[in-house]
C-alpha cells in the first residue's frame, strides 16, 4: 500500500487514534490499531457456522433467516464498546465504513456473502438520522460494498418514526418499542432477492426481526442477518 507524501504530513499534524485504546495509528492502520484488531472478542472464535451460532440462534423459529453473524460480542463498558460508542455518538462515520470493509474481508473467503442480491441497513428514524448526521448501519454497508462489490440499497424501508432508545428496555420493551415500525416502501427494490439486513449492534434482536417482519411476505425474497456486535447480557 502506497502512503503519498501528502498522508504522511497531515497524520503528523493530526495523528489518527485507535478508537478502542487511544493509541497513534500507524499509516496502515484505520479506526483501529491492528492490535486491537486482533484483542476483538470475535463470534468466530466461538462459534463455526453461519446457521448455527450465537446470533443465529436468536432467530431460530422467529423469522425465515437463512443466515446471521456477527464480528465480536459487545459488553458495555469493555474496551471493544468504544468502537459502538465513537461510531454512534461521538461523530465517527469513517469507523463504521473500516469495521465494514473488516468485516466483509474476513467473512467473504468463507463465502458468508454468497448469493447476496442487495446489501439492506436498518433504517434510522428521519428524526434521529437528522440527530446523528447519518445512520451507522449504512456507513458498515457502504464498507461491506467496497469490499464486496454487492450494492446497498437505502430506500426500500422505512422507519416510520422514532418511539425511543432500545438502550434501557428488556427484552419484551425492546419488541414492542419497534412492533409495526417498519414499512415497505419500494418492494419492488427487493422482490426475488437475497438481501442481506445489516444493523450496527444485537441485543435481542427485535429491531431486526420487526424489520424483517416488514418485508418477508415479498415474492422469491431470502433474508439474512449481518451485524458489527452482539451483545451477550
Amino acid at each position: 500500500m502506497k502512503i503519498s507524501l501528502w498522508s504522511r504530513l497531515l497524520d503528523l499534524i493530526a495523528p489518527r487514534l485507535c478508537c478502542v485504546c487511544g493509541r497513534r495509528l500507524a499509516m496502515t492502520e484505520n479506526s483501529i490499531c491492528s492490535v486491537c484488531n486482533l484483542n476483538l472478542p470475535r463470534l468466530r472464535m466461538l462459534e463455526s457456522s453461519f446457521t448455527d451460532n450465537v446470533m443465529a440462534r436468536m432467530f431460530w423459529g422467529l423469522a425465515p433467516v437463512e443466515r446471521a453473524y456477527a464480528l465480536f460480542c459487545y459488553a458495555s463498558h469493555s474496551d471493544s464498546s468504544n468502537i459502538l460508542y465513537s461510531l454512534k455518538y461521538h461523530d465517527h462515520p469513517e469507523i463504521g465504513i473500516d469495521m465494514g470493509r473488516i468485516m466483509a474481508s474476513e467473512i467473504q473467503p468463507e463465502g458468508f456473502f454468497d448469493g447476496i442480491d442487495l446489501l439492506v441497513p436498518m433504517p434510522l428514524s428521519k428524526n434521529r438520522e437528522g440527530q446523528r448526521g447519518y445512520n451507522q448501519s449504512e456507513m458498515l454497508a457502504l464498507g461491506i460494498s467496497e469490499i464486496t462489490g454487492i450494492p446497498y440499497e437505502t430506500k426500500a424501508i422505512e422507519r416510520k418514526a422514532f418511539k425511543e432508545s432500545q438502550t434501557r428496555l428488556n427484552k419484551w420493551e425492546r419488541k414492542e418499542n419497534v412492533a409495526g415500525k417498519f414499512c415497505l416502501a419500494d418492494g419492488t427494490l427487493l422482490r426475488g432477492k437475497h438481501i442481506l439486513l445489516i444493523d450496527d449492534v444485537v441485543t435481542t434482536g427485535a429491531t431486526m426481526l420487526a424489520c424483517a417482519d416488514a418485508i418477508k411476505h415479498l415474492d422469491g425474497i431470502r433474508i439474512s442477518f449481518l451485524a458489527l456486535a452482539i451483545s451477550k447480557k
